[in-house]
């Protein structure tokens, strides 16, 4: 397996530029004040090609997320200065059941899957974000703050929009970039509405290979890749 490998002139850490099933990568999002990175989680290659990327975090995966200077989780902050106080980051183990995440090239969102105990299908979510920049040790971006829930049945709901709508009070976008979110979000319902991919494709239904285990976190999980390939 591939755990931690430098820049290629591919962009990713595989032959002819892919993964395979199997290797182990690092899928981080950048803050959106700094542009410094601020959640980190080692992933599983579940699949790589040139429609998909599909990866697997597994439970009790090791990972970096932000944090107010005093330890207080992000979300337990108010809204009006959840954005506007220092943060840092800290490391803490994925609780629960294992994310499967899909995203396709140039997407400006991904697709996550959740599951209950005992493998009973919850719901998929869409993170709204910037579409990926792959490098040698996986795949980078920054989180847009709005997403959409997705029932089993199909039915969709709007999250997060009034931390969509701090973000651009306090500027950590502008107007310009927030029409593209919206406009992001309405192309994703499309695709919800027309039952179209990935929710059409049976992943529900997938499951880890379980040889593969719980990757690791690197000390260097926050270097800068040398070069960057889309």
């Amino acid at each position: 397996m591939t755990e931690h490998v430098d820049v290629d002139t591919n962009g990713a850490g595989a032959v002819g530029g892919r993964w395979a099933a199997g290797d182990r990568i690092l899928w981080r999002y950048r803050d959106n004040a700094s542009a410094g990175l601020h959640i980190c989680r080692p992933v599983t290659v579940v699949q790589d090609t040139d429609e998909l990327l599909a990866v697997w975090m597994a439970p009790g995966t090791e990972c970096v997320k932000p944090v107010l200077l005093d330890g207080t989780s992000v979300h337990q902050e108010p809204l009006a200065t959840r954005y506007t106080k220092a943060r840092t980051t800290t490391t803490s183990r994925w609780f629960g059941t294992g994310v499967l995440k899909l995203a396709r090239p140039g997407d400006p969102w991904s697709v996550w899957l959740f599951w209950e105990r005992g493998w009973r299908f919850k719901n998929w979510y869409v993170n709204l974000e910037e579409p990926r920049s792959r490098w040698s040790g996986g795949v980078d971006s920054q989180d847009h703050f709005l997403d959409i829930a997705v029932a089993p049945d199909g039915r969709w709901m709007w999250l997060d929009e009034d931390e969509f709508a701090e973000a651009l009070r306090v500027g950590l976008m502008d107007e310009e970039q927030a029409a593209r979110v919206r406009e992001a979000g309405r192309a994703a319902v499309r695709q919800i509405e027309t039952w179209g991919t990935p929710f059409r494709d049976g992943w529900e239904d997938w499951r880890p290979d379980p040889r593969w285990g719980v990757p690791e976190l690197p000390d260097d999980w926050d270097r800068t890749p040398a070069r960057m390939a889309t």
